[in-house]
């Protein structure tokens, strides 16, 4: 059993047009302590922004930074709400654009020491959406993702629907998490990897000095 208290935080980025008065309603209700934080993080986006390149990398980490400062203030544990799909088309991202198998960890340990957790992490996007929808929970656009049809996460999200079409009968995306839970390092080509696990840089075998092999 683990004892928390759950505080809500919404971070209004100044958007045009953006009114989240039907989501505190809501929270209010739920009688969730609810903050809402005021900074305008989207000029900057737009301004910073090269024309044709994507808002979501700078954006999210100007958001990041804001609410690691209200959890440093707050001195509590800050929870995303990043799902499994999220997850995915991060890999499919780090893959494709740099080269890097990184995807999303369900926790770690941020800048300045804080604690950061995905809670919905093993949660399909699909799921999360039929929840909110029968709990009427209001859903806030974002006009700066929102104006960009031709993102790289949005080709990320068709990517991964032609991926459930390939898998056919197979369950593509679940495979896709678990594939992230079940690492092969004698498989891939990472020597410093293949090192960390106790094998052999170069062939993949288990050195007989480790203890701690991971296959």
């Amino acid at each position: 059993r683990i004892d928390f208290m759950l505080e809500a935080v919404h971070l209004d980025q100044k958007q045009p047009g953006h009114n989240f008065s039907s989501l505190e309603n809501w929270i209010d209700i739920s009688g969730i302590p609810f903050y809402a934080i005021t900074e305008d993080t989207y000029s900057i986006v737009v301004e910073k922004t090269k024309p044709g390149k994507s808002y979501c990398s700078l954006c999210s980490r100007l958001r990041r930074g804001i609410l690691y400062s209200h959890a440093i203030q707050r001195q509590a544990t800050l929870a995303l709400g990043h799902h499994r799909d999220d997850a995915l088309e991060t890999l499919l991202l780090n893959m494709i654009h740099q080269g890097q198998t990184k995807a999303m960890p369900p926790r770690y340990i941020a800048d300045r020491g804080i604690n950061v957790i995905r809670p919905l992490a093993y949660c399909a996007e699909d799921d999360l959406a039929a929840l909110a929808q029968s709990l009427r929970i209001p859903i806030l656009p974002c006009n700066l993702c929102g104006s960009q049809p031709n993102s790289q996460r949005r080709q990320a999200k068709i990517l991964l629907s032609s991926l459930d079409h390939f898998a056919g009968v197979d369950d593509a995306r679940q495979n896709m998490l678990r594939a992230l839970s079940d690492i092969r390092p004698s498989h891939l080509l990472d020597q410093k990897f293949r090192a960390a696990c106790g094998l052999d840089p170069a062939t993949g075998e288990p050195l007989p000095s480790s203890s701690n092999t991971v296959l």
